[in-house]
């Protein structure tokens, strides 16, 4: 059975957050959910692939099966037991820049495996479980895929089940600010440069320092500084992005709580309130000055999206 399951002409639309994986000491465990967004929405045709696509990265992304959003509602299908796909209309409005740590392939695969599932007839739906394990298989962790789904700070972890995520409420003073280079650092090189093994000691302040992140991003702000050191994977990524490097080092050395988003290279602020956002946006031109002539900087000051992905049925059309 196969694209006779689909109804011809159905439309679903999916906004999906973008993500920060990591959050300093918790690696590939604890992921954030930005609200700074990704648009996609599906029509069903008799056959073929077509695409509208605008915005980040819209011009280097493949028009055909290769793209990651109809990979994505690929592997969907076929976790439902549906081997042959319906012809797609794809349009796409991304914000979510491309290679620079802010999840931006987790949010295409959230969009493609939530508007693959609500495409599906009720008998064949996956279920949230499912979706995750199918989202997580493709991304091959869950730090950017379950804060995406989920909003919120998520805490994700693997048993012999698969995968499990526990979302929690971030407080309210705590304004993510991101600045984002205009150069990109591929996830693969970043894993590379990882040791197979690190001290006992470093493994130590790090699971330390997680175990505090939780407890200041959801009770206490004022402890991200500390709870933001990290051991485990930024000191060894450093010479692959050395300028995003020093701006985290200066960040922390003024008492701002700068981590790397993800595999970077984006720099992230886990500003305590408005006043210190400002500060933030302030100490980052500041200290990117002496960079101007060979990287340019884009400052965002966001919010922590608390929702998660949200689908829409017969949505209006996407604009470029």
């Amino acid at each position: 059975m196969g694209s006779e399951l689909f109804e011809i002409g159905r439309r679903v639309a999916v906004t999906v957050p973008a993500s920060t994986g990591n959050v300093g000491p918790g690696y590939d465990s604890l992921g954030l959910a930005l609200a700074h967004h990704d648009e996609l929405a599906v029509t069903v045709l008799e056959g073929g692939l077509e695409f509208a696509l605008h915005g980040e990265g819209s011009e280097a992304v493949p028009r055909d099966a290769g793209h990651l959003v109809v990979r994505a509602m690929r592997a969907a299908f076929r976790a439902a037991g549906v081997e042959e796909m319906p012809g797609l209309r794809l349009e796409a409005r991304n914000r979510i820049p491309h290679g620079r740590g802010m999840g931006s392939s987790a949010s295409a695969v959230v969009a493609g495996v939530l508007a693959a599932e609500a495409l599906l007839p009720p008998e064949r739906a996956l279920g949230p479980r499912r979706v995750l394990q199918v989202a997580a298989a493709m991304e091959g962790h869950p730090d950017n895929v379950a804060p995406s789904l989920y909003g919120g700070l998520v805490i994700s972890w693997a048993d012999g089940e698969g995968w499990s995520s526990a979302p929690v409420a971030v407080h309210e003073d705590v304004v993510p600010v991101v600045a984002i280079p205009d150069y990109e650092v591929p996830t693969r090189l970043a894993r590379s440069l990882l040791p197979a093994q690190v001290p006992h000691h470093d493994a130590a302040v790090n699971a330390g320092r997680a175990a505090l992140l939780v407890e200041a991003m959801t009770r206490r702000p004022e402890l991200l500084l500390p709870a933001t050191e990290d051991r485990l994977h930024q000191p060894y990524r450093a010479a692959a992005m050395p300028p995003s490097a020093r701006l985290v080092q200066g960040l922390r050395e003024r008492g701002l709580p700068a981590v790397v988003s993800g595999a970077g290279p984006t720099v992230l602020v886990l500003a305590a309130g408005t006043g210190a956002a400002a500060e933030a946006e302030r100490a980052v031109a500041e200290l990117t000055a002496p960079d101007a002539g060979s990287v340019a900087w884009r400052v965002l000051r966001l919010r922590v999206d608390g929702q998660g992905a949200k689908l829409e049925e017969h949505p209006q059309q996407i604009q470029g």
